[in-house]
């Protein structure tokens, strides 16, 4: 048997005792608190690891185990999910490579490897750790992305919400900064609401309106050309004069739209 295949035999043999040591070795060296659960998975990982490396560098096939790319894959979303930062993995690779070169290094000695065959295991290690290093960063960016739109669809069913106040009357208060995103989603979800709603009078009021570009601003006074087409009145309020100067120099018409001061007056006006 050459030294190739006896250090392939006993990785494979010693997989869970050199896996502990690993895990026990790396965690010392980065000094940071591991949750038992995790360590646990990662011993586990590793053991898979190790022999999923015995048995590959007996061949010249370049594949990763699926263990690996399950576990990075656990990794990234659970960072994510914690609204954690993916430098917090990121950062223990290098140590893991250190701690693999030398333990390699030292198993390939004791069976009489030579350089070359030495560097070939610690090259096919780093190839499955980088490998690794992609899965969990693109795992983290998949999950944060989600959470991202999912809040982002919150705060925008939040900032837009329609208040009835008297049959066949409502309320559209417009909050913070109004992006296309935002206009999107007022013409989406927003304008089939007040339609549910039966509202024939609807006052929309800008008072806590931070920004608008004239983008913006051309997105939602379609949607009040949407609504009027709908059959609904509509009255806008609390337009400050930066967000008028806006509104007229994207040429937008202003005429014909019913405009108050604030809620009060409009709904003064509609009594």
């Amino acid at each position: 048997m050459n030294s190739i295949s006896t250090v392939a035999k006993y990785l494979t043999e010693n997989a869970q005792s050199l896996a502990i040591e690993i895990v026990e070795d790396i965690i010392y060296r980065i000094k940071l608190e591991i949750p038992k659960e995790e360590i646990e998975q990662a011993i586990i990982m590793y053991v898979g690891f190790l022999g999923f490396l015995g048995s590959s560098i007996t061949c010249n096939e370049d594949k990763v185990p699926e263990g690996l790319m399950t576990w990075s894959k656990k990794n990234g979303e659970r960072e994510a999910s914690l609204s954690g930062k993916i430098s917090d993995i990121i950062i223990r690779y290098p140590v893991t490579r250190v701690v693999f070169t030398e333990r390699i290094t030292e198993i390939g000695v004791a069976h009489g490897l030579s350089v070359e065959e030495v560097a070939f295991i610690i090259k096919r290690i780093n190839y499955m750790l980088d490998i690794s290093i992609n899965e969990t960063i693109l795992a983290f960016e998949r999950l944060k992305d989600k959470i991202i739109k999912k809040a982002q669809e919150e705060v925008n069913e939040l900032s837009a919400p329609v208040v009835p106040i008297q049959d066949g009357i409502a309320v559209l208060p417009l909050i913070g900064s109004i992006d296309s995103n935002r206009a999107r989603h007022l013409l989406e979800k927003v304008v089939p609401k007040i339609t549910q709603l039966k509202v024939e009078c609807l006052i929309v009021d800008f008072s806590g309106i931070v920004f608008i570009d004239t983008t913006v601003a051309n997105h939602i006074f379609k949607i009040y050309d949407v609504l009027r087409l709908l059959g609904i009145d509509v009255t806008v309020t609390g337009i400050r004069p930066e967000l008028a100067q806006t509104v007229v120099s994207g040429g937008i018409d202003f005429s014909s739209i019913k405009t108050f001061a604030h809620v009060k007056q409009a709904i003064e006006n509609i009594k």
